[in-house]
């Protein structure tokens, strides 16, 4: 059994949630000098020269890629040979947010009584946080700032089995179609299809964490993905809806075993400062 100290998660979990709102990562940075070079707008390039630029001034200056520095979701991967010693894990992570959040200067985003009084936590917290039992004796942590523009963007579609292939098809570009330039284009749009309504919205938030440009290894869900983001691309909308071809980067598609009288399809898209980092411990 391995012991790691509640201070350290929560001193880990600081300095992430500062890092990935500074730094955008490489996979990203190469989609979109990729996408300069495809799209065919005039306009829409020069937004995304902006927003290549944008990313370049906040790495260089250290500041927020986007004044929105987003809710904390926290995804743990917690070795079964793992102690956490000195405090709760869910605790030293809200921990860790309160102080990432507090020190490094990020807004604070977070309500309390969300359909009444909506009183500002001061913090940031509470944090999302998934936690997933895995083999081992090494706490991986993943923190991933989320956008309230591109969060509520969001859909469940409780399609039939009947529906299939092409029912996905519909309802996911018909999902980033009336998104429009709300959830900040081009964005990443992850899909998650079976398990149940919560499982699905669960698998389509966690595909965004796979690097952008890389396929899903099953070929039929790779061709999914491609025919999604050549369906959402030819939908106009563009870089912060200006127009284009580029609306999308990319589209991430994970599925999941599902009763037989259902198909959840769970949409969760990202956008263009696709925030996350992570380490083990």
């Amino acid at each position: 059994m391995r012991e790691i100290q509640a201070a350290q998660i929560a001193e880990t979990v600081a300095r992430l949630a500062v890092e990935a709102n500074h730094f955008l990562g490489e996979d990203v940075i190469a989609a979109l000098r990729n996408a300069r070079e495809i799209e065919e707008s005039p306009t829409a390039r020069e937004v995304l020269e902006q927003l290549l630029r944008n990313a370049e001034i906040a790495r260089d200056g250290e500041f927020p890629l986007c004044q929105d520095t987003g809710v904390a979701v926290i995804v743990v991967e917690l070795g079964q040979d793992v102690h956490i010693c000195g405090g709760d894990l869910n605790e030293a992570i809200n921990a860790g947010v309160r102080k990432g959040y507090t020190e490094g200067y990020l807004r604070k985003s977070m309500v309390a009584r969300p359909f009444s009084a909506r009183a500002n936590t001061k913090d940031n917290t509470p944090a999302m946080i998934h936690t997933e039992i895995v083999p081992g004796d090494q706490l991986k942590i993943t923190v991933m700032p989320k956008g309230g523009g591109c969060e509520n963007m969001s859909a469940l579609g409780m399609l039939k089995p009947a529906d299939g292939r092409q029912g996905v098809l519909d309802f996911v570009s018909g999902v980033i179609d009336r998104a429009g330039s709300n959830p900040c284009p081009p964005t990443i749009v992850g899909v998650g299809i079976g398990g149940n309504a919560d499982q699905s919205m669960w698998l389509a938030k966690k595909s965004l964490l796979r690097p952008v440009g890389h396929p899903n290894p099953d070929p039929e869900l790779a061709a999914l993905e491609s025919d999604l983001l050549t369906r959402i691309n030819n939908l106009g909308i563009g870089p912060m809806g200006l127009g284009g071809r580029i609306t999308s980067l990319a589209v991430h598609v994970e599925t999941a075993p599902c009763h037989i009288a259902s198909m959840p399809v769970g949409v969760n898209v990202q956008c263009h400062s696709a925030r996350f980092k992570e380490t083990v411990l």
